[in-house]
């Protein structure tokens, strides 16, 4: 009301309040682009160092001891979140592809690593030290998965040992991409688990999606989706431990830097629509948000499952 009857008035006073007010409203907007440059890592909504895990608390459940790579100041756009030193990679095929993939009859009964394809969102950038943290939980003998790469690069020999097979996205240059902050390479990441799926690997019940700096406890994540028919459509995950990242994008949204999980027919059905699907968000900042807009067409909520860790902080390591 004071402000009010001060703008009413006349001459020097009132030019004064009208400043004021105009100050206050141009720090408001300069706040609000500030929180949103906290978010813009270029292609993902995860932000934190080898920050997202996988690990639900289980007796004698206990994950390596990590030496995290120092941060760059040169960061990426595709994968989750951190500035880390480039490297480089080779692509090469899967030793196995069958020329139909099926779904195992069994469900949820007996499931095994094997039944699980992992989708990890990777930049050819960032490789040579984010691969570091793949060799702490892969089991190249029992597990089958890819990294998403967006363009072919060479490695040394063995270099690629212990790890999986790393293969290169269709191009995404034909999609929309309107957010003034973020990056397309967000489009590329959202489709890893519908290009898992068109590889047509034989009995899989689960697609798992996460960064190339998410640590999967594997015991653990097999026993939490053994209590689920993998016949259903599922779409598992957790949202942000970072209350600002689920303020700006979604308290119902899985995180691709803390993983999620989705099953053989969910990932059936995204599929056939997700293409489509995309030409109606160009709007949106990244790849989680785009995947789980076209899972929300398709009637599907997540289901919360606390042990995805997804940690937020960016601001944490905003440069001084």
């Amino acid at each position: 009301m004071f402000i009010r009857s001060q703008i009413r008035g006349s001459g020097p006073r009132r030019l004064l309040w009208s400043t004021v007010l105009l100050l206050i409203a141009v720090v408001a907007v300069g706040i609000s682009a500030w929180q949103m440059l906290l978010f813009s890592t270029r292609g993902r909504s995860s932000s934190c160092v080898a920050a997202s895990v996988f690990v639900l608390q289980q007796t004698g459940s206990v994950l390596p001891s990590v030496a995290f790579p120092s941060q760059s100041s040169s960061a990426s756009s595709s994968s989750s979140s951190s500035s880390l030193a480039v490297g480089s990679v080779r692509s090469f095929q899967p030793a196995v592809v069958a020329a139909r993939g099926e779904q195992s009859s069994n469900g949820s009964n007996g499931l095994a690593l094997h039944n699980i394809v992992f989708g990890i969102a990777g930049a050819s950038q960032l490789w040579e030290k984010r691969r570091e943290f793949i060799k702490l939980w892969w089991r190249p003998e029992e597990m089958r998965g890819f990294v998403w790469l967006e363009k072919p690069v060479q490695l040394g020999d063995g270099e690629g040992e212990n790890l999986p097979s790393v293969l290169v996205s269709g191009n995404t240059d034909g999609f929309r991409y309107t957010h003034p902050l973020g990056h397309p390479s967000g489009i590329r990441i959202s489709r890893v688990v519908c290009e898992s799926f068109r590889l047509h690997l034989p009995d899989v019940q689960w697609f798992v999606m996460g960064d190339d700096d998410t640590i999967f406890s594997t015991e653990n994540l097999v026993r939490v989706l053994s209590k689920y028919d993998s016949r259903e459509m599922y779409y598992i995950g957790s949202s942000s431990e970072s209350h600002k990242q689920n303020v700006h994008f979604s308290h119902s949204m899985a995180y691709g830097g803390g993983g999620f999980a989705i099953s053989y027919p969910l990932a059936e059905a995204l599929t056939a629509m997700q293409d489509e699907c995309l030409e109606r968000y160009p709007h949106l900042f990244g790849s989680d948000d785009r995947l789980h807009a076209c899972i929300t067409e398709l009637g599907v909520p997540l289901t919360r499952e606390h042990g995805f860790h997804q940690v937020g902080c960016s601001f944490l390591l905003a440069p001084k």
